[in-house]
Order: structure tokens, then C-alpha cells, then sequence
């Protein structure tokens, strides 16, 4: 059976800021790829219908694995629901990750339910890429840097 992955996470930014994060090409290379992995982008059309493809890739292996779907939901600043399938058929069945963000004191409660995770991936590991993804997200998001 699939299984339901859910992580909470407060970052110091803005509600845009790390919405941004999420669907700008150049952002999601940077902070998604779990530690280890390299990721390209090969197709963004950010809006309800658009699709989203990209691949991860294992730096020290340089196996890869691509994956994408199409966009649900997009509020700004609040809300991202896309769906997500791997080309891999070992890994069947569709994803649906749905990113809520709320604006607290401090900065942004983020919330991630990632729904339909195959069974060849345990839901540990899993849990771990996305621990590590979260981590280089606040790296990407949090700091304050004045522009010129």
C-alpha cells in the first residue's frame, strides 16, 4: 500500500518568499534534491494544469531518476497541490503533495502531506530526503541579505 509522508517546519522568511521557493526553477535545483543529489529542471509551466518535470541525480553514482506532474492548486503565498509520478515502473502510482504555508511571528509554518508514496520507497528514507531538502530550503529562504 502507498503511504501518507507529513513534515512541519517553521522557516524565518516570508510566506511569498518560500511560495517562491517552490516554483521557480532556479530555487527548487538548489534546495530540493535531497544531500547528495544534483537536480535539473526540464519543464515548469507554473500554473492549475501546467505540468513540472525534473530528474535528481546521485552526484557519486550519477544515476538518475526523473519524475513529474501537473499543478492543482496555486494560492499564492498560502497553498501549492501538484501531483508527482516517477517514470520508473517500479515506482507506480500517482503522488499528490500538497504545501500549505501559514504566516506565524517568527516567520512561516510550512507544512508539507506528501500522499501515494510507492512501497519500494520506505517511508524513512523518504522522510529523510525531505528532512534534508527542508533544511537546504531554509538556507535558501531565511537569510536577510540587503539588496544593492
Amino acid at each position: 500500500m502507498p503511504h501518507t509522508l507529513r513534515l512541519q517546519r517553521v522557516l524565518r522568511a516570508p510566506p511569498e518568499r518560500v511560495y517562491r521557493a517552490f516554483l521557480e526553477p532556479a530555487a527548487m535545483v538548489k534546495w530540493l534534491p535531497p544531500f547528495g543529489y544534483t537536480a535539473t529542471v526540464h519543464e515548469m509551466d507554473v500554473r492549475v494544469g501546467g505540468g513540472h518535470r525534473m530528474s535528481f541525480t546521485h552526484f557519486g553514482t550519477g544515476h538518475s531518476h526523473s519524475f513529474g506532474g501537473r499543478y492543482l492548486e496555486l494560492v499564492p503565498g498560502e497553498r501549492i497541490r501538484y501531483t508527482d509520478r516517477f517514470d520508473d515502473t517500479n515506482l507506480p502510482g500517482d503522488m499528490t503533495c500538497t504545501i500549505a504555508l501559514r504566516p506565524v511571528l517568527c516567520g512561516t509554518e510550512l507544512t508539507v502531506v506528501q500522499e501515494g508514496v510507492p512501497d519500494a520507497i520506505p517511508a524513512e528514507m523518504c522522510h529523510l530526503g525531505w528532512q534534508e531538502s527542508l533544511v537546504q530550503l531554509a538556507q535558501l529562504v531565511e537569510p536577510e541579505i540587503p539588496s544593492p
